[in-house]
């Protein structure tokens, strides 16, 4: 990984570029993707696969546990030949007198190769110290007819280990900051180049047979991971492109939607008795002005009959459920169902919560709360809206298979 290192002489600091390690390990990264067989690549999340790169490929920088350190003395021969105060005639040959040896070891967190790492920034002089596993050990030793006082010492070695080690956390910090998005670009570049290449495989019109033998990869020496994550787990079967709606349709969509708001506050007479269907009505009418009739309510889908149903062709692009808000019980099963007749295809869903009576904010954290708790839920997205949230869910039985889901409450005049 960092080729020989002559661990005896101790000098830290400086037998290693930490620059060219932090540009192996980013190359590491691109090369693990693109060793991935590609049904297996396109069948895993992009959003789980780029947080397993850049938690396998981040490096934790060292850190000293000071207030953990202790100290092991022990009996031993020191040679005093190289001793000023002492006469010595033949400084050639070892003059051993009784002595004592003490240790002093610094438990520590981080990559133990940092050690051997130099930064950007560094001294001509590097520190000494030996690394034993998790621990940091200095070695002092003196004649007892004339102790050492090491402490100043000591201070003064881990002051200057120290200081490498904050000069090596700039750089990491830069380094691990910038792996999400180096991943995102590259599977977002492996993946246009296989989909563009299915395309023109099935235009080809003949039948595609690929090589076993075919290199995969080639190894790069990087920091190593003590613990590193596992891949996600993805089935390797033939991937079969799929069409999905387009982000900025799905925000059109949920526009028109919450326009429907500014209706009701200006007619709060109109809407106080309103039950859910009728309420729902109000939105199919708005949704299809926009999106040319192809939005129906109360429609069968998989397994369950969905408020709101939005079509393109003969696929379901859109689903939205409509519940008045009767508490996080009756809201977790709203979610249930409307996962229920969700498919692969129905990427982009939405729950509508009426709301009439019950303070917005509570309704909001019970959103919020009943969502977390889901055996669905993957992560929320940084969806700013003051009534309502943005999720991803996987779909039922593969965690690959995501869908968005937005939640937005609406306030129901009484």
């Amino acid at each position: 990984m960092f080729g020989s290192i002559d661990k005896s002489k101790g000098l830290l600091f400086c037998t290693h570029d930490l620059s060219q390690i932090l540009r192996n390990t980013v190359a590491a990264l691109r090369n693990e993707l693109e060793s991935l067989d590609g049904n297996r690549f396109l069948n895993t999340a992009p959003s789980d696969l780029r947080d397993y790169l850049s938690a396998k490929y981040r490096v934790e920088p060292l850190r000293l546990i000071r207030e953990d350190w202790y100290a092991d003395l022990h009996e031993t021969q020191v040679d005093v030949r190289h001793d000023s105060n002492r006469w010595i005639r033949d400084k050639s040959r070892p003059v051993m007198v009784p002595g004592e040896r003490v240790e002093v070891r610094v438990p520590f967190e981080g990559e133990a190769e940092l050690f051997y790492a130099k930064a950007d920034q560094f001294t001509l002089s590097p520190p000494r110290a030996v690394i034993e596993k998790n621990e940091l050990v200095l070695h002092y030793e003196s004649p007892a007819d004339a102790p050492r006082d090491i402490r100043p010492l000591v201070d003064h070695t881990l002051n200057e280990i120290e200081e490498h080690i904050g000069w090596q956390a700039v750089m990491l910090s830069a380094h691990n900051n910038s792996l999400q998005g180096v991943a995102e670009e590259a599977i977002e570049q492996r993946r246009a180049r296989l989909l563009a290449q299915s395309t023109r495989a099935a235009a080809l019109g003949i039948p595609i047979k690929r090589r076993n033998d075919a290199p995969q990869t080639y190894a790069v020496p990087t920091i190593r991971k003590k613990a590193a994550p596992k891949l996600p787990p993805a089935s390797a079967a033939a991937y079969t492109p799929e069409p999905t709606w387009a982000l900025e349709q799905y925000e059109q969509a949920l526009k028109i939607m919450q326009d429907m708001t500014l209706v009701m506050e200006r007619s709060p007479d109109a809407f106080k008795t309103m039950d859910e269907e009728s309420l729902r009505q109000h939105f199919l009418v708005q949704l299809n002005g926009q999106f040319e009739g192809r939005a129906t309510g109360e429609t069968f889908n998989m397994s369950g009959k969905t408020d709101i149903l939005l079509r393109e062709g003969d696929r379901n692009v859109f689903i939205t459920e409509c519940k008045f808000w009767k508490g996080p019980k009756a809201f977790g099963e709203a979610i249930d169902q409307l996962l229920g007749y969700s498919t692969w295809r129905d990427s982009k869903t939405a729950i509508l919560v009426f709301n009439r009576g019950t303070e917005t904010s509570t309704v909001l954290s019970g959103v919020d709360a009943t969502v977390k708790a889901h055996a669905n839920f993957k992560r929320a997205d940084g969806w700013p809206h003051e009534s309502g949230f943005r999720y991803v869910f996987h779909a039922n039985g593969d965690t690959n298979r995501e869908l968005v889901l937005t939640v937005l409450v609406f306030h129901i005049p009484k």
